[in-house]
């Protein structure tokens, strides 16, 4: 079982701009990509900033001072790296209020963004993978379930449990690594139990990793 990371999401082939790069220059790069922010790099190619569409209007706006990218932009500037899990660049962007993450490497380097649409891409995941993944993964390998005793239904990322769990303990921790994996919106847990007992003390996780990714704003 594998989140994807902030480096299978990202766009790798990042566009940037210099700190005197000019304001038609900018507009002409949005413009061009599609995109709605540039980060900004120095000479070694490390992020010192972020100019976005919203940047540029003010600047527009006021017609006061240089309109170079360095006069304009954001900083310091928000980045990511590539080992993240796409809940934690979500985090960190609903915290920020950013729609874009310049990623960096071990240097400080750039070498990718992340947008809010790249994480969209999570629940665009195809339901026969999600419940593949759920089955074999989740249920067999590390909760040790036996396949012949569960149904799981996958629909548009709505995951469905039902069928025969040993313990009701077991149940949350079900629930629980379902919701972790990547596509999944929601898990309804409809499972009945052949016995009950008290609550796991030892229950499993999902390689570190827990809960499905936030809602973008």
């Amino acid at each position: 079982m594998r989140n994807r990371s902030v480096a299978d999401l990202m766009t790798p082939t990042a566009v940037a701009v210099q700190p005197g790069t000019s304001f038609k220059e900018i507009a002409r790069l949005l413009d061009e990509y599609g995109i709605t922010a540039v980060p900004v790099v120095d000479e070694d190619n490390r992020p010192v900033g972020v100019v976005s569409e919203a940047d540029l209007l003010r600047r527009h706006t006021a017609k006061d001072g240089p309109s170079t990218a360095e006069a304009m932009m954001t900083s310091p500037v928000v980045v990511a790296r590539p080992s993240w899990t796409a809940v934690e660049a979500a985090r960190l962007m609903e915290r920020h209020r950013v729609k874009r993450l310049p990623v960096v490497d071990a240097g400080g380097q750039l070498i990718g963004v992340l947008s809010r649409s790249d994480l969209l891409q999570l629940f665009l995941r195809r339901d026969r993978a999600i419940q593949e993944e759920i089955l074999e993964d989740v249920a067999i390998r590390i909760l040790g379930l036996s396949p012949a005793s569960l149904h799981i239904d996958v629909d548009e990322g709505r995951v469905t449990l039902t069928g025969t769990l040993e313990r009701k303990s077991l149940a949350p921790v079900f629930v629980r690594l379902c919701e972790s994996v990547d596509g999944v919106v929601e898990v309804v847990d409809r499972l009945v139990y052949e016995d009950v007992d008290g609550p796991v003390t030892d229950a499993p996780v999902a390689d570190g990793h827990g809960g499905g990714a936030p809602p973008l704003s």
